[in-house]
């Protein structure tokens, strides 16, 4: 018995941290400022840089590519990365086998 309230706590367990990922996205507020971040330092760098070089696209292409993956894991069910809940389809086989 106190093996499967064990396993019943596990699963709720994770679904506590599941609901609680969806819950706390990353704010407004903070995409707007990573934006405004991004924009300055373009801004700064192109202002700095006074010939024409192929490094110009370097600073944005890193930048880019910083703000596409944190809003990728932001947003658990869509995008590139994934991560699958293999802990609950265990736990999921494991209930139908039984």
């Amino acid at each position: 018995m106190a093996l499967v309230v064990s396993g019943a706590n596990e699963v709720f367990n994770a679904q506590g941290y599941t609901q609680a990922a969806w819950w706390n996205r990353i704010p407004f507020t903070a995409w707007m400022l990573m934006g405004l971040i991004a924009i300055a330092c373009n801004l700064l760098m192109g202002y700095g840089e006074h010939r024409t070089t192929t490094f110009l696209f370097v600073l944005p292409l890193i930048i880019s590519t910083s703000m596409f993956l944190v809003a990728d894991i932001d947003s658990p069910r869509s995008g590139i990365i994934r991560v699958e809940p293999h802990n609950l389809l265990a736990q999921c086989q494991s209930m139908r086998a039984t």
